[in-house]
């Protein structure tokens, strides 16, 4: 029916445009937050009187949507090459080496 990468309206969104309906959320969720920022403050005190974990994890959840999380990024030599392949870390004796054990 339709060729792979083909649209089945091509007079539809262009590719990277955002969808309407997200960008309005998004605008509204920012209006939201900006107008109550002192709101939030003395919210997460209060929270944070009862329980202070709690009031650091919800600091940390809406964290996430003002610092972009960092994409996870994978180093690869020429041609996919694992550049680590003979990288060797020694962090003390092999404690199953029985005969080179230093014993206390």
């Amino acid at each position: 029916m339709f060729k792979p990468g083909q649209s089945g309206n091509p007079n539809g969104r262009k590719k990277g445009v955002p969808n309407k309906q997200t960008k309005e959320i998004r605008e509204a969720y920012q209006r939201l937050t900006e107008q109550n920022l002192t709101n939030m403050s003395d919210w997460l005190q209060q929270v944070a009187t009862e329980d202070p974990a709690k009031a650091m994890d919800l600091m940390l959840r809406l964290s996430e949507y003002i610092i972009p999380k960092l994409a996870r990024q994978e180093h690869v030599g020429n041609d996919g090459e694992d550049l680590f392949k003979n990288v060797k870390f020694q962090f003390g004796p092999d404690v199953n080496d029985d005969e080179n054990r230093i014993e206390e």
